[in-house]
């Protein structure tokens, strides 16, 4: 079972996060939303939640005049430009163990959610405050992105703040932006009953055989730099950094889980509890030594005669 909205308040309020809260009947659209809580408590968000042809996850959390084109999104993505499309219903309470209009980016804290990829509007750090719905949507908060982010970073996420509404030229020479986002892993749902929010493909045979498009680039890439230096995942490029993380993660875990437990039942729940921490840790720690050697490869290409 996932958190439930009072476990997710009670996470911010140990974490010392200022937040307001507004309860208000359920709504199911921002328009609803903002008939019960006003734009001046903060800035409204629209969170969408996309899956790709291999069976990977993705929530998008856009201020709601933010203009999010999915073909677009999805070059940027390097899965062309039918490479992703919205999620099945299903994989609401599958994954992000949350009721249809409920999506926000606090889901990611649920073991479920592990491999679901979160990208975050940069206009947010514009905002004085911005609202979200905390797992449930008969209530909203308003909370600085600086709450926000430490909310993410408790839970071993490093926020990813992106221009949504940017279309930068992909292709051989124009690796895609957003690649570095992409899971590493796919998550195949164990119910496989259609939804009617992503109806199935009018072709399953050229889905399942049609190469995915990606970007190879054979001349040197002038925004790989900029993209692997303004990545957070840049953190992980130093090793003493990633054995740090790993260090506090089970310094705090020891501590919470320390008082009235014998020595064989603490390692065991240490076990469990850190097993799927250290794999994330390890995925962005391979995900950047792919940006890294990708710059590398592209840069150091010898001159041809």
């Amino acid at each position: 079972m996932g958190f439930t909205k009072d476990e997710l308040l009670a996470r911010l309020q140990e974490l010392e996060i200022d937040y307001s809260k507004y309860e208000h009947p359920p709504v199911l659209t921002v328009d609803e939303q903002a008939k019960y809580v006003s734009s001046s408590e903060g800035a409204l968000s629209k969170n969408l939640f996309f899956k790709d042809k291999k069976h990977r996850y993705y929530i998008i959390s856009a201020m709601v005049d933010t203009k999010v084109d999915i073909k677009v999104l999805s070059q940027r993505l390097g899965l062309g430009k039918g490479g992703i499309r919205m999620a099945p219903e299903e994989a609401l309470s599958e994954l992000l163990q949350v009721s249809l209009g409920c999506v926000t980016p606090f889901a990611v804290v649920n073991e479920s959610s592990r491999d679901v990829s979160l990208l975050l509007d940069h206009k947010f750090k514009n905002q004085t405050r911005c609202i979200f719905h905390p797992l449930s949507n008969d209530v909203s908060i308003s909370l600085t992105t600086s709450g926000l982010d430490k909310f993410l970073q408790s839970i071993g996420r490093e926020p990813v703040y992106v221009d949504l509404e940017a279309n930068p030229v992909v292709g051989k020479d124009q690796p895609p932006d957003l690649a570095v986002y992409v899971p590493s892993n796919s998550v195949e749902l164990p119910n496989k009953t259609p939804s009617a929010q992503a109806p199935p493909p009018k072709n399953v045979s050229a889905e399942k055989t049609k190469p995915v498009a990606s970007a190879k680039p054979s001349k040197p890439a002038g925004n790989v730099k900029s993209v692997v230096e303004n990545s957070p995942l840049t953190v992980f490029k130093n090793p003493e950094k990633f054995v740090e993380e790993i260090l506090d993660k089970t310094s705090t875990l020891l501590l919470s889980e320390a008082k009235g437990e014998n020595v064989e039942a603490l390692v065991e729940t240490l076990r469990k509890r850190l097993a799927s921490e250290f794999t994330h840790l390890a995925v962005m720690y391979k995900n950047t030594a792919y940006s890294e050697g990708l710059y590398a490869g592209t840069q150091c290409q010898p001159k041809r005669p």
